[in-house]
């Protein structure tokens, strides 16, 4: 299970948290020990080098890129290398949408699309509505109310595409 994805600015500071599992009452102290951890090891090390810690029976794997400290935080079958791999698809998924290595300010400026990005890629279990944003840029709004308003979202969402309505 994927517990957490974390992005950081250089200064420590949160950009970006999904929490997946993790009680309220720990998320901070998850914040301030991930934080911590890379303020202590991330000084020097290359863009997309992963380093690996554990921390009771959880896996991290976290990394520079560009001005952007990301952290992944796993349990059971996400152990380190799994955690490698879905590392690796959050930074490649970053990169393109940012077009290059980010900066804070570039990485703030896409923030919108990088959160859609990752959410499609950790929490959502179909792919359908990555090519939908791609294809037609507002169809997310559409989406995001028929899965919250209606029990049938692809039928729904499929009539209104087409024009038929039954």
């Amino acid at each position: 299970m994927i517990l957490a994805v974390l992005f950081a600015n250089s200064e420590g500071n949160i950009l970006v948290e999904r929490f997946n599992g993790v009680p309220a009452e720990e998320r901070l102290h998850w914040r301030s020990f991930l934080v911590k951890l890379g303020a202590d090891n991330l000084k020097g090390v290359k863009n997309e080098e992963l380093l690996v810690a554990s921390h009771k029976s959880v896996y991290i794997v976290y990394t520079v890129l560009g001005d952007v400290s990301v952290y992944v935080v796993g349990k059971d079958e996400y152990d380190e290398l799994a955690l490698a791999e879905v590392i690796f698809v959050i930074t490649s998924a970053v990169k393109d949408v940012c077009g290059k290595l980010p900066t804070e300010r570039l990485f703030l400026d896409k923030y919108g699309r990088i959160c859609l990005t990752l959410d499609e890629i950790i929490w959502k279990e179909t792919a359908t509505f990555c090519v939908i944003v791609n294809e037609h840029p507002f169809a997310f709004l559409r989406w995001i109310l028929l899965l919250t308003f209606c029990p049938t979202p692809f039928l729904k969402y499929s009539q209104g595409i087409s024009g038929e309505h039954g």
